[in-house]
């Protein structure tokens, strides 16, 4: 397995994490024994860099985690997140809370979930705008301080947040959405952050959350309660649009001997060494293709190819709805 640092003299983990997330809700219907399996796979692949949070499921991720990591937590780099908070009585409703003292709470109850002792690495999942971030680092660090996190990160942040909560401890890594359709963190001043600070950069849903794939045809192909249903990038004449742009990837795919979801991932990855990208699966088959992007070298060219037929900023639609995004970058 080719292995990567998260930033300069950071933890080594696998060269492509897993996220988990999908395994237990926002993509349809799921089967945990399914999923443990495809965990287990993974480790025996030798993938180690796995991705959770408190808040998918809730909690049910976690709890399905940690019973993948039964007799295995010592072949896994485990990371998790805290912040957002949902309504019982409203399910797609989410609240940000970042508060020290729910900093303290959140980790107790993840690592009674994951069964473990410590968390590798512990993110905040969204910036608290009631909550100076100095605040919230300095509570995370007291979790290292007391063993219970090894490592600090940030989800969605701004450059200057990331430079403000650096200053009160070492974030090693640095985690949103990026991927060929998704180049704010490129166009915003994150990845040249990371990178002067030493950061690790965490790209999820680098395969646009499935559409880059080229397995996605219709919007008939998504579950009743598929969360895809309702992102603008997935409904009506963006669907069409962004299609046309997929069977492009899928052209130059061809022609490199690869899968369109290996050649999206070829392109996150040589956007810079120390970018670790966390797809998510929860079935063999995808995963096993995915890591073969490990495998599929871009050539000067043909990343000049990629940006010919898929510049930044062509993807049509927003990557949330106004409501999500008004949650990140903080």
């Amino acid at each position: 397995m080719q292995t990567r640092t998260l930033g300069r003299n950071g933890p080594t983990v696998s060269g492509l994490g897993l996220g988990c997330m999908g395994m237990s809700e926002f993509y349809g219907a799921h089967d945990d024994a399914e999923s443990i399996a495809t965990i287990h796979r993974a480790l025996e692949l030798g993938l180690n860099f796995l991705d959770t949070a408190d808040v998918y499921g809730p909690y049910t991720n976690e709890e399905l985690v940690g019973r993948a990591l039964a007799g295995r937590r010592n072949a896994v780099f485990l990371a998790t997140k805290f912040g957002f908070v949902r309504d019982a009585g409203n399910p797609v409703a989410r609240v940000i809370d970042a508060r020290p003292e729910w900093v303290r709470q959140a980790c107790e109850a993840s690592l009674k979930r994951l069964k473990v002792t410590h968390i590798d690495l512990y993110y905040l999942h969204r910036v608290d705008r009631t909550v100076p971030i100095e605040d919230t680092v300095g509570a995370m660090a007291e979790l290292v301080r007391a063993g219970k996190v090894r490592h600090l990160g940030l989800s969605e942040v701004a450059p200057l947040t990331l430079e403000r909560a650096h200053r009160v401890h070492r974030i090693t890594a640095l985690q949103s959405e990026f991927s060929l359709w998704t180049r704010d963190p490129d166009e915003e001043g994150v990845l040249q952050a990371c990178e002067r600070l030493g950061v690790g950069f965490v790209p999820y849903s680098p395969l646009g959350r499935g559409f880059l794939t080229g397995a996605i045809k219709s919007p008939a192909d998504f579950a009743a309660d598929d969360y895809r249903r309702t992102n603008p990038r997935f409904q009506g004449e963006n669907f069409a649009r962004n299609l046309a742009l997929v069977g492009k990837v899928k052209a130059l795919a061809d022609e490199k001997g690869c899968t369109p979801a290996q050649l999206a991932l070829a392109w996150v990855l040589a956007q810079g060494p120390h970018i670790v990208p966390i797809p998510g699966t929860r079935r063999i088959r995808n995963l096993e293709e995915n890591l073969g992007a490990l495998e599929v070298r871009l050539e000067d060219a043909d990343l000049e190819a990629i940006e010919a037929v898929f510049p930044a900023g062509t993807a049509a639609g927003a990557r949330y709805t106004e409501a999500m995004m008004r949650l990140s970058r903080g």
